[in-house]
């Protein structure tokens, strides 16, 4: 994929927004009708009021994407129940499938892949499938585990037919972006890539939710800007990860599909920072 093609997937990227639904207002000032919008999970949450909040998405123009959290659910019957609800209330045909952030498991469901092999997925009609990658290592697994995971949903999207990519956690530099993505490929695990980018914001909230999520050694590229910057209440956008992965060999960034925001500045800021973005893609100041 050449610098330029990467560039023309930015425009085109999905954003995260919260399950409670306040923010759909927000987004349709801010992003274009047709993006993806990924909605939260978060320990504790109805999975009925996050239909309710995919519903309101879709009728606002948008393309919801609920996260759906294996932990919370707490049986294969309210698995069941929350696809069937998100395709017929919400018309979702992708979700984001994750662990969840609880310990133990409410449910049968230990982690995303058990929740796969129920096969309610692909029984419900859903036709995408998305899965976290950790760039900098998973918290709670080793590399080698971490990337058996991945050829395993590679495997079981090839059984089952439905589309299965990986949205990475974001980082504060693009090097361990290209290194993850050069060992997936390396291993032969080829699914597409969306990369994780942390939106616009102050670096004090940056570092918090960096340390929140355990960035790895990345965080020292965020120290530096504050030096850089001066102060902690400046505002710094990904620039420099995407101008990272832009200028790495078109044969590295290949399994690139598109990118994903985490507006942790606000929505306006990071749908100001894409539009600032699709007119000059190597000349973009943080805000």
């Amino acid at each position: 994929m050449t610098t330029s093609d990467l560039a023309k997937l930015l425009p085109n990227a999905s954003v995260e927004i919260s399950s409670t639904g306040q923010q759909v207002q927000e987004l349709s000032e801010h992003f274009a009708r047709g993006t993806d919008v990924t909605i939260t999970f978060l320990p504790g949450d109805n999975y009925r009021h996050n239909v309710e909040t995919a519903a309101a998405v879709r009728r606002a123009g948008f393309n919801p994407v609920p996260h759906i959290a294996a932990r919370e659910m707490h049986s294969r019957e309210a698995l069941g129940d929350f696809l069937a609800r998100a395709r017929g209330e919400a018309d979702v045909s992708r979700i984001l499938l994750i662990a969840g952030d609880v310990a133990a498991a409410r449910g049968p469901f230990k982690s995303s892949f058990d929740a796969a092999a129920s096969g309610l997925i692909e029984a419900h009609g859903i036709a995408s499938v998305s899965i976290a990658g950790h760039p900098e290592g998973h918290p709670f697994l080793d590399d080698e585990h971490a990337f058996k995971g991945l050829a395993a949903w590679r495997d079981w999207g090839r059984r089952t037919s439905v589309r299965v990519d990986v949205v990475t956690q974001f980082c504060f530099e693009s090097a361990p972006i290209l290194s993850w993505i050069g060992e997936l490929r390396a291993r032969g695990i080829e699914l597409p890539v969306t990369v994780g980018l942390a939106g616009p914001a102050t670096l004090a909230t940056l570092t918090k939710f960096g340390l929140r999520c355990g960035i790895g050694n990345s965080m020292r590229a965020l120290r530096g800007q504050i030096g850089r910057f001066g102060r902690l209440l400046t505002d710094n956008g990904p620039d420099d990860v995407v101008r990272g992965l832009c200028a790495a060999p078109p044969a590295v960034t290949e399994p690139t599909a598109g990118f994903h925001l985490f507006p942790f500045g606000g929505l306006r800021k990071s749908g100001n920072w894409l539009r600032e973005f699709d007119h000059d893609p190597l000349a973009v100041s943080a805000r």
